[in-house]
């Protein structure tokens, strides 16, 4: 997991607006396939939303911070069901963090 400054996670927030969810986490949680897709969905994105529709809200922290366990990737931001997720691609990164 990196570790993001306020100006990174603000430049983050911005790229991630327009952003689609495109991992989806409904009833059956979090399963080996979904980390799997997180997986390679980061690497080829780096940034991502991921839609949660699991029970309540600490269902839903523990679903993120499952994902992020597994990924090492950063929670951005959650806002209500959706979270934004960031790992830098480790041999070519497609996003420049502003340095700060």
């Amino acid at each position: 997991m990196t570790l993001l400054s306020d100006t990174q996670k603000k430049y983050l927030r911005s790229l991630g607006h327009d952003l689609k969810p495109v991992l989806m986490v409904g009833g059956n949680g979090i399963t080996p396939a979904l980390l799997r897709e997180a997986e390679i969905t980061l690497d080829s994105h780096e940034l991502i939303k991921v839609r949660l529709r699991v029970g309540d809200r600490d269902a839903r922290d523990t679903a993120i911070a499952a994902i992020v366990d597994a990924t090492g990737a950063t929670l951005v931001q959650r806002i209500g069901h959706v979270a934004l997720l960031y790992r830098r691609h480790p041999e070519q990164p497609g996003i420049i963090l502003p340095s700060g």
